[in-house]
């Protein structure tokens, strides 16, 4: 029986990470579709510098997942270009999602990444994702302990609000990721080679090893995807 069927949803969380903590990243995405069916598992993804790493394993392990990707509408050229080569590599299907055109058109007009870059976040990333989270058990995400001060405080299972997150490489290192991206010939973000270790927006990401090039001169850390904002409506 799936620890999700019995207890408290601590005690659920507790189990599932208590079953999936030795095992490799590899037998965790696996086996979490043991316990939770395909059309109830999110998955999106940036197609930034460390996203293909994740889309990778699971075109393999569960090839017909589908891919969420938040088109803020200020990616990168090369963002939306790597994209189209990862998909077409990988066979991946994937679903845009938008921001509503007259709040998107209301952050461009007046420049909200520069004052307000959370609220921008917020209409762009947040609010267009949140009625898809709210169809979903568990959502698949590659953060990885290494990258920040606040992913590495995480578990593979975290509840977050009304839906699970689960962050099946959340423990490997940085040498472990080079390694697979090497091993198996992944190509990488055309902007990685300019000087970008993390890429979003084009107004909020400049050059800079790791994640230091987002939100540059600014408190921001992470875009409100991943701290727990979400409330299923």
């Amino acid at each position: 029986m799936s620890p999700l069927a019995v207890g408290t949803e601590k005690r659920s969380i507790e189990a599932l990470n208590n079953i999936f903590t030795s095992l490799s990243f590899r037998e965790r995405l696996g086996k979490l579709y043991d316990y939770f069916p395909e059309k109830e598992v999110l998955f999106t993804s940036s197609f930034g510098t460390k996203s293909i790493f994740l889309l990778h394993l699971l075109s393999e392990i569960q090839p017909k997942q589908k891919v969420h990707f938040i088109d803020t509408t200020y990616h990168f050229p090369e963002t939306l270009q790597y994209k189209a080569q990862v998909t077409q590599m990988l066979n991946l299907s994937v679903i845009d999602v938008q921001p509503k055109e007259k709040e998107n058109k209301i952050t461009r007009d007046d420049q909200w990444w520069k004052d307000h870059p959370k609220m921008c976040c917020t209409v762009n990333k947040v609010a267009p994702l949140t009625p898809i989270i709210s169809k979903h058990r568990v959502w698949i995400s590659g953060l990885m302990a290494y990258q920040t001060p606040f992913r590495s405080h995480l578990n593979i299972f975290e509840q977050q609000r009304d839906i699970v997150k689960f962050h099946p490489l959340v423990d490997i290192d940085e040498g472990e990721f080079l390694y697979h991206m090497s091993y198996h010939q992944l190509p990488r973000h055309p902007l990685e080679e300019k000087g970008f270790g993390s890429i979003g927006c084009t107004h909020c990401t400049v050059k800079g090893e790791g994640r230091e090039g987002r939100w540059k001169d600014s408190e921001k850390t992470e875009c409100g995807l991943h701290p727990s904002y979400y409330t299923k409506q």
